[in-house]
């Protein structure tokens, strides 16, 4: 069986090249790649945040997701145009077509951002650097924007690579290279560990990825539960995950909003998680059936997607347990407040079975809301759904 032969492949500051291919294709003579430049936010207002910056004003010190204030007063020149999200989906759809024309699986996972799983396409492409020349040229010359590739036998240590040296780049990062060219970088750079899993690590002596992979599971574990096994896992390049075209095909109730505005502050966050999952869990009831699996899924203000999921010990179709599976699994997951502009909450894993076994309640608290759900249920089935509203859910008090 060959090797597992994984690609990631990153659009180049997605948003500003995307803008700045159709500004050229439009009869426009300046690149908005050469200038500083960025998308996002309103300049007149003084309002918005950086959804993507050009090479020339990231040497200003400006930052992708910093306030459009802050971007001025560092780069008083900086040439800022609105963004539009049409033309990012157009472009998207175009870059992951490319890819499928030279890719047997794509996982997408941002507006951005795919991996493909190129395994025995040697006789096809030629060596991995020459299968990911042609990918990469191609995007260039068909698209007109540029794009990173990295390339290893995993996913964890594809995308590592294609955060090396940007722009238009290729680059390896297969385990024989790890401690040359992964362990030297900051603790910060590895997926999975935010600003506050930074500061414990810190906290604890270790400061680059090699510190981490080369610290006691144990420790780790005590420190930062199944987060800390994983991010070990992770600075090892130890990940097994396969590349997934679409989700396994399976019954599920779902649930999600696009936020009129980002979010950013968790107790916003969980109110909005709580109304979804009032509503999944009023379609499990209403079909009779349960679901023992629950998944929250993000899109941020960069069209960067993650979700995580857990499996009960029972099944369920409790509002509340629901809910407090969901936000559990947000606080988890979130760590950095990055800007929401999408949440979502779904339950798999579906039966039309009727027994549980109580984990999160004992089991007189659970069937007090069981029957409480089935009681909003009915008053909400004849009066309409806004006859009654939890207290949260209430204006406030003048």
């Amino acid at each position: 069986m060959p090797e597992r032969l994984i690609f990631h492949i990153d659009v180049n500051s997605a948003f500003l090249s995307w803008e700045a291919t159709d500004r050229l294709r439009r009869g426009e003579t300046t690149d908005l790649r050469t200038i500083p430049s960025a998308v996002g936010g309103d300049r007149e207002k003084r309002r918005g945040v950086v959804l993507a910056k050009s090479i020339p004003a990231k040497k200003y010190g400006v930052t992708t997701g910093e306030p459009l204030v802050d971007a001025l007063r560092k780069c008083p020149g900086l040439l800022c145009v609105p963004a539009r999200h049409d033309l990012y989906s157009q472009c998207s759809r175009a870059f992951i077509r490319v890819l499928s024309r030279f890719a047997p699986v794509i996982e997408q996972v941002s507006v951005d951002e795919a991996f493909a799983d190129m395994t025995g396409t040697s006789l096809l492409y030629g060596p991995p650097l020459d299968a990911a020349a042609r990918i990469k040229d191609t995007i260039r010359n068909e698209l007109g924007f540029t794009v990173n590739v990295g390339i290893s036998s995993n996913k964890l240590l594809a995308k590592m690579a294609s955060d090396f040296e940007k722009p238009d780049r290729i680059h390896t990062l297969f385990p024989h290279e790890i401690a040359q060219k992964m362990w030297p970088l900051p603790v910060g750079r590895l997926f999975l560990v935010g600003h506050a899993t930074q500061k414990q690590l810190k906290d604890l002596g270790i400061h680059t990825i090699g510190d981490l992979a080369k610290s006691s599971p144990e420790l780790l574990y005590s420190h930062l539960k199944k987060q800390g096994r994983t991010i070990w896992n992770y600075a090892n390049g130890i990940d097994s995950r396969p590349v997934e075209a679409q989700p396994a095909d399976a019954k599920c109730y779902g649930n999600e909003t696009t936020l009129p505005e980002d979010v950013t502050d968790f107790t916003a966050a969980c109110a909005i998680l709580l109304q979804l999952s009032e509503s999944v869990a009023a379609r499990l009831r209403a079909d009779q059936v349960r679901a023992s699996c629950i998944t929250v899924k993000y899109t941020d203000y960069r069209f960067g997607v993650q979700s995580h999921q857990r499996t009960l010990a029972s099944s369920t179709n409790v509002t509340e347990e629901i809910y407090r599976t969901a936000a559990s699994l947000l606080s988890q997951m979130w760590e950095n407040r990055i800007p929401l502009r999408l949440l979502g909450v779904s339950a798999s894993r579906i039966t039309d079975s009727d027994f549980y076994q109580y984990n999160l309640f004992d089991g007189e608290k659970y069937e007090r809301l069981s029957k409480l759900d089935t009681a909003i249920d009915s008053i909400r089935s004849r009066f309409g759904s806004d006859a009654v509203k939890r207290g949260r859910f209430l204006p406030p008090r003048s």
